[in-house]
């Protein structure tokens, strides 16, 4: 039993995940797994694509990298997509949105993405496509949906995750004693 909890932290690019991780590993202790870093350093790619000037990632060895870690438990994985995760690991799910589009345009732009790829995650985050997804690939009590636009925003989110992480220790430890 894991004595810490596994949080996914997702939303389109430009949404603040990593912003949140960051924040939310200094007040709480759990570890930022950046699923990109992780591909990264262990070579976890299928491939180039092209056209979207980015790596694809092999989930399957992506998985396999990251599993011993991830089932210690404490870990903030920050990552576009959840789905590929197992339910087994996951405690919650967040997913940032940023429903001013101006806002979450100009973060991509600033990113120098290319038209098209600005096009794909202004659509996805338009039509909600990755809370969908968490919704579609895990209990839907464990998957929150918070707004990423502003500091303010960033700070009342990763106080709120800060607070269920406490929560989910003490139920932890309750549990453990009984």
């Amino acid at each position: 039993m894991r004595t810490l909890p596994n949080i996914i932290i997702t939303g389109t690019p430009g949404v603040g995940k990593t912003v949140h991780c960051d924040q939310v590993a200094q007040e709480t202790g759990l570890r930022h797994l950046s699923i990109n870093q992780v591909a990264k350093d262990r070579d976890c790619y299928d491939g180039f694509d092209q056209e979207r000037q980015s790596w694809i990632v092999d989930e399957d060895k992506l998985l396999d990298a990251i599993e011993d870690e991830v089932l210690q438990g404490g870990y903030l994985i920050d990552w576009h997509a959840c789905d590929l995760f197992p339910k087994s690991w996951i405690d919650l799910v967040v997913v940032l949105r940023c429903p001013s589009t101006s806002i979450l345009y100009d973060r991509l732009s600033a990113r120098g993405y290319s038209q098209t790829k600005v096009e794909e995650n202004m659509d996805a985050e338009i039509f909600g496509l990755l809370l969908e997804e968490a919704k579609e690939a895990y209990d839907e009590e464990i998957v929150i949906e918070l707004t990423s636009e502003n500091s303010e925003d960033i700070e009342s989110n990763c106080a709120r995750i800060a607070a269920w992480v406490e929560a989910w220790k003490k139920s932890r430890a309750k549990s453990a004693a009984d």
